[in-house]
């Protein structure tokens, strides 16, 4: 049995004070790092829970991981093979061509929505219990990577289905997926402490994502000419979706420059947009406690 001396010493002593804590980045760096590795195990639970209420308060449950692709995939099938709209020639064959990129932009739409839905959930316990928020954003993290293991059976049968031959950079397309959640998630954490002041975020970013599918190259390959196609490679998403879509199929990667511009942008945004949200944060909570 330990003595209290030895306990007293291992002890982490935390002092508050009115400084701003960006006048010492070290030791921030050092706060921000102890906490997201002392969230692990809250992070844990949440996921299990979030998992367990997300499926088991569902008539269809783990269905519904499965038809939003499926459904997507079938409309536009009908609508190409009755010359409703005009696609050109893609890689894989139409069907299983908008269910794999369906099932990337939805993954990319959750990594999004989930640290405002996390905080927005957690609003009534944020003022009273004092724990680390990196643990909200880990269960969402989680809960995404969960949602796309059960849509890759799906996918995997469907390229079965389609004899769709896989080339062997498949095993590096785990990368730009991970790259993909990344940026969803940065932007996530950006608006997140916004979205506990106001609901209009959570509204809204409903409204920005449908329009943000039709700028991404989901259902159509990327067009090479006109005002269009330059509003498409401007869009962020498009050379993580398209990337990880080419090294799960084809093994050649069309346009490797953008994919890494982006993904640095997003790692350097995710830091960023980290401290910025440990900041923000306990003034958010003193706002929406008052």
């Amino acid at each position: 049995m330990k003595q209290p001396q030895q306990l007293n010493s291992q002890l982490k002593e935390v002092i508050y004070t009115p400084e701003s804590r960006l006048r010492n980045p070290k030791q921030l760096a050092q706060q921000m790092w102890r906490d997201l590795l002392a969230s692990r195990e809250l992070a844990w639970r949440l996921l299990v829970r979030d998992i367990s209420a997300q499926y088991r308060q569902s008539f269809l449950g783990i269905a519904w991981a499965f038809l939003p692709p499926i459904i997507m995939a079938a409309g536009f099938t009908l609508a190409h093979d009755a010359k409703v709209i005009n696609i050109q020639n893609t890689d894989l064959p139409y069907p299983a061509y908008v269910l794999f990129s369906t099932a990337l932009w939805q993954t990319f739409v959750e990594a999004v929505n989930g640290p405002v839905q996390a905080v927005i959930a957690a609003k009534p316990v944020l003022a009273r219990v004092n724990f680390p928020r990196e643990a909200l954003i880990l269960a969402k993290l989680g809960e995404v990577f969960f949602n796309f293991a059960i849509k890759l059976i799906l996918i995997v049968a469907f390229f079965l289905w389609w004899k769709i031959p896989v080339s062997w950079t498949v095993i590096l397309a785990p990368v730009a997926l991970i790259h993909l959640i990344l940026l969803g998630t940065f932007f996530g954490i950006l608006l997140a402490p916004l979205g506990i002041l106001y609901q209009d975020i959570s509204r809204g970013l409903t409204l920005i994502t449908s329009f943000w599918l039709f700028l991404t190259p989901v259902v159509y390959p990327v067009p090479k000419q006109g005002i269009f196609s330059i509003l498409v490679q401007l869009n962020p998403v498009t050379p993580l979706l398209v990337t990880t879509r080419e090294l799960a199929t084809t093994g050649s990667i069309s346009n490797p420059d953008s994919f890494w511009v982006v993904s640095a942008i997003t790692l350097l945004g995710l830091i960023i947009t980290w401290v910025t949200f440990r900041l923000a944060m306990p003034f958010v909570v003193e706002r929406v406690s008052s």
